[in-house]
This record gives C-alpha cells, sequence and structure tokens, in this order.
C-alpha cells in the first residue's frame, strides 16, 4: 500500500491538474475558514464508527462516506467461524482508531452482489473504500498486531494521498444523528478530482485513473477530468515502459504500430510534444485497416492531454487529415 515513489517532472501540463489544484486550495482556504470562524463538521457518536451495510445503502454509507473517511468493509457471515473470531478486533481497532476509520460490516449471505462486485473469494475478507476506490487489505483471520499494521498504513494512505483526517468523535454525541459537513463552496466531484490529484503527485497513476473514471461515471461531460484521465492514463501506460527498448524498437520497426505507439507516449511525457505527433501522423500514413484506427485513436487521446487550445495539436490535426484523405 505505499505510494510508488516516482518524479512528476517534465509531465506535461495538463488544464485537469491546474483546475484541481485550484479547486482543492479554495477548498482547503474555506475549510480553514470555517474552522477560525467555529465552523466545521458535527460529531458522530462511537457507536456510529461500526455499521451494519447493505446493498440498497451501500453507496451512501460506503461510497460517500469514503470521501471523509477510509472505510474498512468486513464481509462476514453468521455461520463463518472465523468470521466471528475476526468482527471483534476489527471493531475494537477501530474504536480505537477514533474517528480515522469506519467499520462497514456486510453479511454475504444477505448481500451477494456486494460480495460478487468485490470479488470475494471467501470469508472473512476485508477490503478498504478511499475516496471511492477499493482496496483489498485481507482475506482470513488475522492476529491484532498484524491487523493494525495494515490499519496504520490504510490511515497514512488515506491521509497523505487523499487528505481523508477523518471524523470528530464526541462519546456525548447522539447515535444515527448526521453530522453537519463543513460550509465549503465545493462541487460535487471536488473530493474525488482531488483524490485524483493526490494520486498523481504520489505516482499511483491506477488510482488517479480510476478516481477519474468514477468522476466521468456520473457526469461524462465533466472536462476537468476528462482531460486528467488522459494524463493519468498517459503515465500509467509509460510507468511500464523501458525507454531504452521501446525506442529501439521504434527505430528497428518503422511500420511496428504498437512500437510507435509506445515511443509516442514516451515522447509526449519527455515533453517532445511534436515529436509524438509527428510520429504517429507518419505511422498513420504507413498503416491501413484496423492498425491505421488504433494508431488514429491513439493520436486523439494524446490530442486530449495536450489540450484543444495548443496551436500545436490544431497543426497535428490538419496534417491527420491530409494523412488520412
Amino acid at each position: 500500500m505505499q505510494p510508488r515513489n516516482m518524479s512528476m517532472s517534465g509531465v506535461v501540463d495538463l488544464a485537469a491538474v491546474k483546475a484541481a489544484q485550484e479547486a482543492k486550495a479554495k477548498a482547503e482556504q474555506a475549510r480553514a475558514e470555517a474552522a477560525r470562524q467555529g465552523g466545521g463538521p458535527g460529531a458522530v457518536s462511537p457507536a456510529d464508527l461500526v455499521i451494519d451495510v447493505d446493498e440498497a445503502g451501500f453507496e451512501r454509507d460506503v461510497l460517500q462516506r469514503s470521501t471523509e473517511v477510509p472505510v474498512v468493509i468486513d464481509f462476514w457471515a453468521e455461520w463463518c467461524e472465523p468470521c466471528k473470531q475476526l468482527s471483534p478486533v476489527l471493531e475494537q481497532l477501530v474504536l480505537e482508531y477514533n474517528g480515522r476509520l469506519l467499520l462497514a460490516k456486510i453479511d454475504v449471505d444477505a448481500n451477494q452482489m456486494l460480495m460478487q462486485q468485490f470479488g470475494v473469494q471467501g470469508i472473512p475478507a476485508v477490503f478498504a473504500v478511499v475516496a471511492g476506490q477499493a482496496l483489498p487489505l485481507f482475506q482470513g483471520a488475522a492476529g491484532k498486531e498484524q491487523i493494525q499494521q495494515t490499519l496504520d498504513q490504510l490511515v497514512q494512505v488515506a491521509e497523505e494521498r487523499f487528505g481523508l483526517t477523518g471524523l470528530t468523535v464526541d462519546p456525548d454525541a447522539r447515535p444515527g444523528a448526521a453530522p453537519q459537513p463543513a460550509a465549503v463552496p465545493a462541487g460535487p466531484y471536488d473530493a474525488l478530482l482531488e483524490a485524483a490529484v493526490r494520486a498523481l503527485d504520489a505516482g499511483d497513476f491506477g488510482g488517479a485513473v480510476q478516481a477519474y473514471k468514477n468522476v466521468l461515471s456520473d457526469d461524462p461531460g465533466n472536462s476537468e477530468a476528462k482531460l486528467g484521465l488522459a494524463q493519468a492514463e498517459l503515465l500509467h501506460r509509460v510507468q511500464s515502459l523501458d525507454p531504452q527498448r521501446t525506442r529501439k524498437e521504434a527505430a528497428e520497426k518503422p511500420g511496428d504500430a504498437q512500437a510507435q505507439i509506445a515511443a509516442a507516449d514516451l515522447d509526449l511525457v519527455g515533453g517532445h510534444v511534436e515529436d509524438a505527433f509527428g510520429r504517429l501522423i507518419d505511422t498513420v500514413r504507413r498503416t491501413a485497416g484496423d492498425e491505421r484506427d488504433t494508431v488514429r485513436i491513439r493520436l486523439l487521446e494524446l490530442f486530449e492531454v495536450v489540450g484543444a487550445d495548443d496551436p500545436r495539436v490544431a497543426a497535428a490535426r490538419r496534417a491527420l487529415s491530409r494523412a488520412l484523405f
């Protein structure tokens, strides 16, 4: 669960990242102002830190809450003896974290769809959801010390990567009373967009891809998420490439669409925008049929990364039209 330490230097600067960072700064400023004036979210009762969740309430009780606090999911069943050993340990630990975690207990017999969605093969199984993203933690019974180490890592990642500092717990609060949210002028997707930016900064490109997709699944026209997804997918692809080998293959196989696509990705991440566009346009001229279409689609994706207003994109679009027709 440790974030990969990868440098973001030299990466093409995206309008999506800029916009998300500006939104994050405004939200943080508003939260600070609310705290200065004595505002902020209300407190929850310790009893609200361990909840039973079903399919009907999953989006509200898990997905939405995961933008405030990491949600640990305990998949269990009444007939499962190891579950009866594990569940009390999880409940005790979550209470000890005093608002840094929330525990959602899901009975697999009554919620088969959720079990399938998470790919649970056996129980007990423990997952976490952070900023809408599912993370497998462990399966089977485990000792308290091992579980605590795992939860420590979860809390650290949630705070450092997603800025989730948890809930305020008040022993005198009435159980079940919904806390009032902080008065922050944030849109419905700001938390996920901020989570995506944090994932990018941490080098967790797969996590950033998922966070942007979570936004687009509800709001397909969200321009920030579209641009951010284009960058995150590019970085995710390049992450597994060997630059020297990739460029060698591209030089030796000028007509190989996949070799040229991989090299173009490297060109763009390295800031060589015109080289990336020119490489793929030349490949469009050399290929035909499905192979040509694959190259064309990747080129359009790279146009999204750079941005439609960039004059290099306009020039490359004209060159692509000439190559196609």
